[in-house]
């Protein structure tokens, strides 16, 4: 009999399809996982940004990791509460970011804002050379979830995960 544990372990090896180094689990979009008497499995999900565009692709891949792993039955319901934070990510996970060369977000700070998009403060040090001296060069990366950077030591341009 399956678990929500073992649930959890599958999910663990489905990877965000705009940050790969991160698996869906890492980067907390899995909230919930129910494992009912008939063997159905009930993943909840929250989505990074409400309009991200991987999450179908996201949906889809958990669907399909769940029935490769004998699930007939797979639901993926989505919930926008509590609102997805960068908090989510654990330490391991921003290590393995940086590593992969994106700087890891910086913790969300407590505020009043239902969802606050900017974050005061010092920018990201550089995954790269780990200078913290870093400019900003645009709010839009690759995908909405980070921003384009340059480092004025080692000149390297790089994306950072945005803390919300």
């Amino acid at each position: 009999m399956i678990d929500r544990d073992q649930v959890f372990a599958w999910l663990d090896e489905v990877k965000d399809p705009e940050v790969p180094v991160l698996s869906v689990v890492e980067l907390g979009v899995v909230r919930d996982a129910v494992v009912d008497a008939d063997g159905s499995v009930t993943v909840t999900v929250t989505p990074t940004y409400s309009g991200c565009p991987a999450m179908r692709v996201i949906e889809e891949a958990i669907r399909d990791a769940l029935l490769e792993h004998g699930i007939a039955q797979v639901t993926v319901r989505t919930t926008f509460t509590p609102a997805w934070t960068t908090d989510w990510i654990p330490e391991s996970a921003r290590a393995k970011l940086e590593a992969y060369g994106i700087a890891p977000p910086g913790r969300a700070e407590a505020s009043d804002e239902l969802v606050p998009l900017r974050r005061a403060g010092a920018g990201p040090r550089c995954p790269f050379c780990k200078s913290p001296r870093t400019a900003l060069r645009s709010e839009f990366g690759s995908t909405a979830c980070k921003a384009l950077w340059v480092c004025a030591e080692c000149t390297q341009p790089f994306e950072a995960f945005k803390a919300i």
